[in-house]
């Protein structure tokens, strides 16, 4: 199979770039120098963002393209232009965002989308971006050619976001733990490695349509997830487990200051953790355990030095230690708000 990729030396693209040169696919990568593409891709240089940006490629000719772009959705449209007759399948990496807020539990891929969005559009929002490239990659290769993977909470290694990578560093400082209750709150996220799996079995396939990318729900809970990221780390860590009322009434953000939880019963957590994710798992997903993929985010961490990349475009990740450190004294004398 040969594959193009449009980006590929971050996170998901990196994923999906390894998963396929472990397949024996001839891959290249098209990007714009900033990272080094992993050994064993072709590579081809340029900013599709720039004027005559995609000239390099004019030639060649592939089974599939995998695009992970999520800004100004024109340059999607360029690129499927470009391609559609050069390529056999056009697989944009999308997202849950894509669905009208709030997104009930149990959510399929037909819930109501996003109002506004236009595959020829600038920039404008992360959920109407990801509808613009969607309806780009759509108008140019068809329905039946194009793949939209609507991937929720994405982590593992390479993760460029902030969210595991914050929890690993923090539970690797020790001591007392702010760990946001309640323990069996039940997580839906998806290992970077099993996204780009799915994606290339797609491509197999020959799949099309809209899919929503992540484990199904409880995959994992709260518990289990920052018990991995003890276990893996080791080291003084106390988590100690605080009720989502102490939280929120100390002004704390769930997602952002506190990475990967909200609140049950939220209209957050029927949107980020309560999607219907049937049409993937009968599509080939599978998701690896989450001892698995903490472990080996944490491996990567202490192989690049302790400190994870972060995307510029993204906003940062974690709660303050002496935010952490006011709340848990002030939740130790309040009967039952701790454990």
């Amino acid at each position: 199979m040969r594959l193009l990729m449009l980006g590929g030396t971050e996170f998901a693209g990196r994923a999906v770039v390894e998963a396929a040169l472990g397949r024996g696919w001839d891959v290249t990568v098209f990007h714009r120098g900033t990272h080094a593409a992993p050994p064993g891709v072709r590579e081809v240089l340029g900013d599709r963002t720039a004027p005559d940006g995609l000239r390099p490629l004019q030639a060649g000719a592939w089974d599939a393209v995998v695009d992970t772009w999520s800004a100004a959705p024109w340059a999607v449209r360029d690129a499927a232009r470009l391609l559609r007759d050069r390529a056999g399948r056009y697989v944009y990496v999308s997202s849950c965002s894509v669905y009208a807020w709030a997104p009930p539990a149990g959510y399929t891929e037909d819930a109501p989308l996003v109002e506004g969005a236009e595959a020829g559009a600038d920039h404008t929002d992360y959920a109407r971006d990801k509808r613009g490239g969607e309806l780009a990659a759509v108008e140019a290769f068809g329905a039946d050619r194009s793949v939209l993977v609507r991937s929720g909470l994405i982590i593992g290694p390479y993760e460029n976001v902030g969210r595991l990578p914050w929890w690993l560093g923090r539970i690797a400082r020790g001591g007392p733990v702010l760990a946001p209750g309640p323990r069996e709150l039940p997580l839906q996220y998806v290992d970077v490695r099993d996204l780009a799996e799915w994606i290339l079995g797609a491509v197999e396939r020959e799949l099309s349509g809209p899919y929503n990318l992540i484990s199904p729900q409880g995959h994992a809970t709260m518990g289990e997830l920052l018990g991995a990221c003890v276990a893996a780390v080791g080291g003084t860590a106390e988590l100690r487990w605080t009720e989502p009322g102490v939280i929120l009434d100390a002004g704390i953000e769930p997602w952002t200051q506190l990475p990967v939880w909200v609140p049950p019963g939220s209209d957050l957590h029927d949107a980020l953790h309560s999607a219907d994710v049937s049409r993937a798992l009968a599509t080939g997903l599978r998701c690896r355990p989450v001892e698995e993929t903490v472990a080996d985010t944490w491996r990567w961490l202490q192989d690049i030095g302790g400190t994870a990349p972060m995307r510029p475009d993204r906003t940062s990740k974690g709660l303050a230690p002496e935010v952490e450190a006011e709340v848990l004294a002030a939740a130790e004398g309040e009967p039952g708000a701790t454990s």
